[in-house]
């Protein structure tokens, strides 16, 4: 029998065990199979405070997992299968064992949305992200492009445009499901660039990114009758655009470029968690403070968080729904 159960191994998840262990609650944290979060797909993070010279994204899940273990909490390398969170104690089975505990934070975070295409998995990290404001410093006078018709992409390209050369949005489609304000504001900076119609369909480099494949589909069919060449100047020069090929409805070229900033949504890890509300995104709904709609049931981090997504924010997440869990059980 726990205290408190988490389950999930990130910022939040960590932090809460800290908290959680120096309240001398018997802490069990479901670390998963794959522990430490997005920041385990992190090269440098220069934006945590405490690390004036930057740490690698592994070392600091590393440091947070050894300092909720020197407090004493209990970390195990296995997933949630599933939890009976309709009476207490709840019942968590994780892996091939089941636990028991009087309380549960949920710290399963969010996943990226990348764009599956080939090339892209294995260099998450070297040239694509999925995080402005965590690696546009990296990306300083480069040449970059941002997937993504949204608010976030708006976003990403806008800090991103403080430091790259050039920045492009890269589109499916030929409108944009932006709030006319944030397309507003990308539109009135001279850096920020636009290819609508367009998908990537591949991305190609030695050990980081240098040049992607993208399908365009042209409103103007006319178009395609024309050479490679001519198409290549249809284009705006910044592209620096190779027409590789022309299809019965599509043009295929390649584009060099130094990094790509994927902001085509996430998934908050949400489907084993029966009877816990969530949102129309599939978020976990917050009630007064880090409690979900059962009683002893708490939330932490980017499996809530739709806006923010820093590491730092689910650390104090983490803390929030610790100190919250904490109070709960004494009240208890």
């Amino acid at each position: 029998m726990y205290d408190i159960i988490i389950i999930g191994s990130g910022p939040a998840g960590l932090t809460a065990a800290i908290y959680t262990t120096r309240a001398n609650l018997k802490t069990l944290v479901i670390a998963g199979a794959r522990w430490g979060g997005q920041l385990m797909l992190t090269s440098s993070v220069e934006n945590f405070p405490g690390f004036p010279e930057g740490i690698q994204g592994p070392d600091l899940m590393d440091k947070m997992r050894k300092q909720a273990e020197h407090h004493g909490a209990e970390i195990i390398d296995v997933n949630y299968i599933e939890g009976d969170f309709t009476k207490q104690p709840f019942k968590i089975k994780a892996g091939e064992d089941s636990y028991e505990s009087k309380s549960v934070i949920i710290s399963t975070g969010a996943d990226t949305k990348w764009l599956d295409v080939p090339g892209e998995r294995e260099r998450i990290g070297r040239g694509i992200s999925s995080c402005a404001p965590c690696d546009a410093p990296f990306f300083r006078n480069k040449n970059i492009v941002v997937v993504g018709g949204g608010d976030s992409a708006m976003e990403e390209a806008i800090v991103l445009s403080g430091y790259a050369t050039n920045v492009t949005i890269i589109h499916r489609r030929d409108t944009f499901k932006a709030s006319a304000i944030m397309l507003s504001k990308a539109k009135k900076i001279p850096n920020i660039h636009f290819l609508l119609n367009a998908e990537v369909l591949e991305v190609f480099g030695v050990n980081k990114v240098e040049k992607i494949k993208v399908k365009i589909v042209p409103n103007d069919k006319d178009i395609l009758k024309k050479s490679n060449k001519e198409l290549e100047k249809i284009f705006p020069e910044i592209f620096n655009l190779s027409v590789l090929e022309v299809e019965a409805k599509n043009i295929i070229a390649e584009i060099p470029i130094d990094g790509i900033f994927v902001a085509i949504g996430h998934i908050p890890n949400t489907t084993p968690f029966k009877g816990i509300e969530i949102d129309g995104r599939g978020f976990i709904k917050v009630k007064n403070h880090f409690h979900t709609n059962i009683e002893g049931v708490f939330v932490a981090g980017d499996v809530h968080d739709a806006k923010y997504m820093q590491a730092i924010t689910a650390a104090g997440y983490g803390c929030s729904a610790a100190l919250e869990a904490e109070w709960w059980l004494r009240d208890l």
